[in-house]
Order: structure tokens, then sequence, then C-alpha cells
């Protein structure tokens, strides 16, 4: 019986009828295939959330499509290009339902190879990869001589997987700001509970890459914070046995974003965007480690004046100042100070013109920050913008010189 095993991929050519296929149990659609004003629309129904997970595709009569299906990711062919996905968790509700419209032949097929992402580009400003995926959070880091962006793979404008996002870290580099190279996936989505794979950072230490990320829940429960490692930069495996949650002193299933550094004192730092219980305003819960493997929290690096909580936090000592970076109320914006942890300063102009949560890597003594200007909703092309500062640690923006508006 079709759709009934997963993985499992099926093969079947456009017809000129309004429904191609439809299943049904206990009187109720459970997977419906469509074709109406040249698009084609997948419904698929799980147990989990009542509404369906849809595909689409651009289609027309006598295409070849492929419907592949895993336990944690539904990808929509259209003569052999990859032109949508989603992320199911729970039961399908179709698998064992009665057939009642079928208007295709539907023939069981090999897993496609999912397309390859590396290769190159020129030009980072105002770039997306294309193919229906946007950039979302930018996660710039440099390492030796590359600067790198880490950012988060989107379909559907966080609207993937019932409005969990599905989010995955791709990853891209340069060693001179205007040739790019396209490096594998990051993290990706691999467990049906994996809501989405939400911001985070880079660190590198004791010859290893580490990223550290929250994983955003499928069933809502606290998201926890998890890592993946690498030995070479580019190849990421996912640390299996690195995995906690904060404390009940702060909310825990918002709790996302951690920034990671290692701190003159010796011991590693991390902080994470979430509300203090107590006082239900937004902060940055502060963290602090010996190993990187055991983190304990030593109360908040930064508190907000409102309930509205400090996202895609950010941290870097530049010219003997300290900078906190974080977006209030959609606002990117800076504090500085002469002391690693507090003593923060308010300038006078906070805001950093680099549209959505822009976070900076230290390429050579330059201060460049990536981030993504939005289209039509959350994510959209990737945007950086340039920063220097005066004698008091203050800063000034500029464009990069090196980048120019694609096209």
């Amino acid at each position: 019986m079709l759709f009934s095993t997963f993985p499992c991929a099926y093969r079947f050519t456009v017809t000129d009828h309004d429904c191609q296929y439809r299943m049904e149990q206990d009187g109720g659609t459970v997977l419906e295939i469509s074709y109406c004003g040249g698009t084609l629309s997948v419904d698929l129904f799980y147990d989990a959330v009542d509404e369906p997970l849809r595909l689409t595709a651009d289609a027309k009569v006598g295409d070849d499509i492929i419907l592949a299906f895993y336990p944690y990711r539904v990808e929509l062919y259209r003569n052999g290009e990859l032109c949508d996905e989603e992320w199911p968790f729970g039961s399908s509700r179709f698998a064992g339902a009665q057939t009642t419209v079928c208007n295709v032949s539907a023939d069981v097929c090999a897993m496609p190879m999912p397309p390859v992402s590396q290769g190159s580009f020129v030009g980072a400003e105002g770039w997306r990869p294309g193919g229906g995926v946007f950039v979302g959070d930018c996660m710039p880091f440099v390492y030796g001589d590359r600067y790198h962006v880490l950012y988060l793979k989107d379909r559907h404008h966080h609207r993937s997987k019932w409005g969990r996002g599905a989010h995955q870290w791709e990853h891209i580099s340069t060693a001179d700001l205007v040739h790019w190279e396209i490096h594998p996936m990051a993290v990706a989505i691999d467990d049906p509970m994996e809501g989405s794979i939400c911001t985070g950072s880079h660190i590198y230490e004791g010859g290893r890459h580490y990223l550290y990320y929250t994983v955003r829940k499928s069933d809502w429960s606290p998201a926890t914070i998890e890592r993946s490692v690498s030995e070479d930069g580019l190849h990421y495996e996912k640390d299996r046995t690195f995995r906690f949650t904060l404390s009940e002193h702060y909310d825990q299933s918002s709790a996302r974003d951690p920034k990671v550094i290692r701190g003159a004192d010796g011991l590693a730092h991390m902080f994470v965007t979430t509300s203090e219980t107590a006082s239900g305003n937004g902060a940055l819960a502060h963290l602090v480690s010996e190993d990187g493997d055991h983190w304990r929290e030593i109360g908040s690096i930064y508190v907000s004046p409102d309930r509205d909580q400090p996202e895609c936090s950010d941290y870097f000592e530049y010219r003997g100042k300290y900078y906190l970076i974080f977006s209030h109320h959609g606002r990117a914006q800076y504090r500085y100070s002469d002391r690693p942890f507090d003593g923060w300063i308010i300038p006078e102009q906070p805001e950093i013109p680099c549209s959505s949560v822009p976070k900076a890597g230290i390429f050579g003594d330059r201060i460049i920050f990536a981030g993504f200007r939005g289209i039509d909703g959350y994510a959209g092309v990737m945007t950086f913008m340039e920063a220097d500062t005066d004698d008091d640690g203050v800063m000034r923006f500029f464009p990069v010189a090196e980048m120019s508006e694609k096209e």
C-alpha cells in the first residue's frame, strides 16, 4: 500500500485533473494531491496537529513528480528539482488509509539524492540561496584568514512545521568578502521532535569547532541547549551527550540564542536569551564553565526594562572595550564597557543599522556585521555593515567597501 512505510519515495506524472490523489481515514481526508492554476499542492495530515502540512510546486501537465518521505522530513521534487520540503512530527494519519481518488499512477522509486549545497558565488550583500530558500538569523565568525557566516535556512518565512520554523544551519565563507564558498549544511534536523535549530554561536576550543544552539521542541516543551562538534570546521556531528535546560529562575521554554566566548578569566561564558521568572522581564542569562561541558548560572549579564526578550546576543572585545549586542523590539543595539561583564554604557545612538538581528565577526582589525533583510515576513536576503569605534568606544557604521547590492 502506498504511503505506508518510511523512508520511501513515490513518482507520478501530473495529470489534468483537479484532484490527483486522495486518501481518507474515518471519513476525513488524510492525504490529498491537487493541481490547480499551475500549482501542485500536497496536503499531509499527522496526528500531532489538526492542520495539514502543505508542500507546493509550480507545475504543468506531464511534469515528473517525486514525493520523498523520511521520519523527519518530506521533500517535493519536480523534474528532478527540489521545490519544497516540510518537517513533520507525530504519526502519519495516511499510513494504512483508504485511497478514494486516484488519477495518477504512483510508483515506488529510489530515494532522490538531495541537492548538493557546495559551490561558490560572488557578492553576499543581498544574497539568498534561491529555490524557495531564504536567509534567516546570521552568525558570523572568523577562523584563520576566512570570514564565515552560519545562517538559518528558512522556507515559508518561519511557517514551516506548523509555525515552529524548522530552521537548519547553513554555512558560507570568504577570504576577501567578495568570493564566497558554500559549505555543507552545518546542523540539520534529523529528529521529528526537533521543531527548529535556533540561533547560536561558534567557538574554537582545543583543536575543535563547537556550535552551540537551542533546539525548539515540536511539542513546545522546554528548549534544550545543545551543540555540534567538528574537527575540520566544515563537517559537524551532533554531540548526543550534551544537552541541558536553564533552571526555573528563567523561562525555560523561550530560552534560545546561546552566545559562547572564552573570557580572560579562563572561563567559558554563555549568554542565553530568556526572561527572569521573578520579574518577568527579558534577560540574558549568564552561565560559566571550566570545561565547556558543565555549566552553571551566575545571574544575568543584562535585564530588559520590560518584558521584551533581548534576542540573538553577541559579544566581543575590540581595542580594549567590551561590546554586548542584542535586539530589542526588533531593533538591534549595542552597549559597551571598560569591564568585561558589567558597567555597560548606553551610547547616544545605540542602534546598529544592519537590518535584522546583526552579529559581528572581527575580520583582521575590522568589525563586520552580518544580518538579514526580510522579504514578506521573517527571513529574506543577507546584508552587511562595517563598524569602527572612536577613542571612547562609540561605534560608527558604514557600508562594507568590498560589497555591493546584488541585482
